[in-house]
Parts: C-alpha cells; sequence; structure tokens
C-alpha cells in the first residue's frame, strides 16, 4: 500500500525554525517527484517546492526562497523540508505529496498521492 507520512510540525514563535519530514514507502520513492505543499483554511493547496527524481529542485513561492530547504534522503525514503525564520504567513497545513509520471503537477497544487498532512503555526 502506497503511504506517505509526514511529521515535524509545530508551534513556533516568528523567526523560528521547523524541519518537516515525509516517510515513504519504498514502492514510491522513485516516482518522477516529489513536493511539499500548505494549504489554510479558504485556499486552494499550494505547492511550495518540489524535488525530481534526477535532484532537481524548484521553489515555487517567492516569500519561501532563502528560507525553506527541500531535500531527501534516498537511504531513510524520506523527504524534508527545512524552514527558517518562519514567518505568521507561514502559518498552514503542510502536505506531501508524491507524483508518478511527468509533468510534475506540484507546479499546479497537485499529486498522485498525498500524506496525511502536518500543521505549523508560526506566531508573531
Amino acid at each position: 500500500q502506497v503511504q506517505l507520512t509526514e511529521s515535524g510540525g509545530g508551534s513556533v514563535q516568528a523567526g523560528g525554525s521547523l524541519r518537516l519530514s515525509c516517510v515513504a514507502s519504498a514502492s514510491i520513492y522513485s516516482t518522477y517527484c516529489m513536493g511539499w505543499f500548505r494549504q489554510v483554511p479558504g485556499k486552494e493547496r499550494e505547492g511550495v517546492a518540489r524535488i525530481l527524481s534526477d535532484g532537481g529542485i524548484r521553489y515555487f513561492l517567492d516569500s519561501v526562497e532563502g528560507r525553506f530547504t527541500i531535500s531527501r534522503d534516498d537511504a531513510e525514503n524520506t523527504l524534508y523540508l527545512q524552514m527558517n525564520s518562519l514567518k505568521p504567513e507561514d502559518t498552514a497545513m503542510y502536505y506531501c505529496g508524491a507524483v508518478r509520471k511527468s509533468p510534475c503537477s506540484v507546479t499546479i497544487g497537485r499529486a498522485d498521492y498525498w500524506g496525511q498532512g502536518t500543521q505549523v503555526t508560526v506566531s508573531s
């Protein structure tokens, strides 16, 4: 069974850091791309960053560039999102997603497989 399991969310003050983790079942870790998304109530889910199977990285939000870093550990089947200098506007439910084939639909906030989400709350 295909599974993605996120962890690492929590409540922090502005300027703080969190590292999100997403453990993937081995059967999907070789998918075309994996990414992080976020969603706030009343808004659509948006892609934050993605990493391709060849290691190519792209960030989709200008507001996170330089503060967030996506990475993965193939040996641990784990995707990470290191979030530094957090701001209140980063508050959202964060999801891990995987896309089976090209194109990488993280760009448009879509994935074939989803985790359950982990809440990030940043207070001012």
